[in-house]
């Protein structure tokens, strides 16, 4: 698929995507997906963080980051994008993400993915690409079309052995955080979909009941 040119501006909401080449996959183990998860969480803004395995680590085995909370305000204060919702599939990712900053979208998945293929090769002893290609990015042109994509990436892990109607319990998802308890307070702002519906309840029922993923899947990356 080849990535249409499309004007990027400050304010507004874009659906980014990618997949291993080949249709690979870019997830082998959870140390794997939570790196990920740190690069997409903590690469909102300029900011560097120091001994990113240290933090791995941690998250593995206590499911939430030790990153102290003046550093979190900081890489809230500074933030060039404003992430709304994940998920990562063994071979692809899709996010929701808001531009804040001239360039920002492109500043942040630079970064993701180029650290990213880093710890894989290195990790798995691999070499060249990673990812198929430059990140496919949608403009989101309104409220239905983002509810649908909302709809999509969380009703995504469905076709996975065991995942089936258990969409809200996937790890690698930000689809708890909607009906949850956020774990990732300021780093993920699902408001802007949120505050469509009543409550938590109420999205649910929008997901499970969703047409979206045969409405958009042709326009989308094969899971």
């Amino acid at each position: 698929m080849i990535m249409r040119k499309i004007k990027i501006c400050e304010g507004e909401y874009y659906h980014i995507y990618n997949r291993g080449v080949d249709k690979k996959d870019i997830f082998i183990d959870k140390r794997d997906y939570a790196r990920f998860l740190f690069c997409v969480l903590f690469f909102q803004s300029p900011l560097s963080l120091v001994n990113p395995p240290s933090y791995i680590n941690y998250f593995i085995g206590h499911s939430v980051f030790n990153i102290s909370q003046k550093i979190k305000k900081q890489i809230i204060s500074d933030k060039y994008v404003e992430l709304v919702s994940f998920i990562f599939m063994p071979n692809h990712f899709h996010l929701i993400v808001k531009e804040k900053v001239a360039g920002g979208i492109s500043q942040y998945m630079q970064r993701i993915q180029n650290s990213f293929t880093k710890y894989f090769n290195t990790k798995y002893k691999k070499n060249g690409h990673l990812f198929q290609g430059p990140y496919q990015i949608v403009y989101i042109e309104d409220d239905e079309q983002l509810l649908y994509l909302s709809s999509y990436i969380h009703r995504n892990c469905r076709v996975l052995n065991g995942w089936k109607n258990k969409e809200e319990k996937y790890p690698w998802s930000s689809y708890s955080d909607f009906l949850g308890p956020n774990r990732f307070g300021g780093l993920l702002e699902p408001e802007i979909i949120m505050s469509e519906f009543n409550n938590a309840g109420d999205y649910k029922i929008e997901v499970q009941n969703s047409g979206a993923k045969e409405i958009i899947e042709d326009l989308l990356i094969d899971n």
